[in-house]
């Protein structure tokens, strides 16, 4: 029977920190970013988990790392669409290379 082991995890792990890593440095768009972003906190918690599971697997060690790291994401994503949010109140656009060029 087919087994998912360790590589395969890992393999999908690394295709979604390499995917977020693309969309981080490629888009200009900060919501995009922003999704980008959390692509790649997925990945850590999925390495997290697979690590606990096969190295670990009496513990929950890397169980509460995972719960610890979506709980600072979801805290990440609230301030940054609150930020992107204001900042698209005062000057109509939430592209990067505007952000840069803006006065305050």
């Amino acid at each position: 029977m087919n087994e998912i082991t360790i590589t395969h995890i890992l393999f999908v792990s690394t295709a979604l920190f390499f995917i977020g890593m693309y969309g981080l440095f490629t888009r200009r768009n900060m919501i995009t970013m922003l999704m980008a972003v959390e692509l790649i906190l997925n990945s850590v918690n999925i390495n997290f988990v697979a690590f606990n599971k096969y190295l670990y697997p009496g513990k929950l060690d890397g169980v509460f790392f995972t719960i610890f790291v979506v709980t600072i994401a979801a805290a990440e994503a609230a301030v940054a669409i609150a930020i992107i949010i204001n900042l698209y109140r005062s000057h109509q656009s939430i592209d990067v290379e505007d952000a840069g060029e803006m006065k305050y």
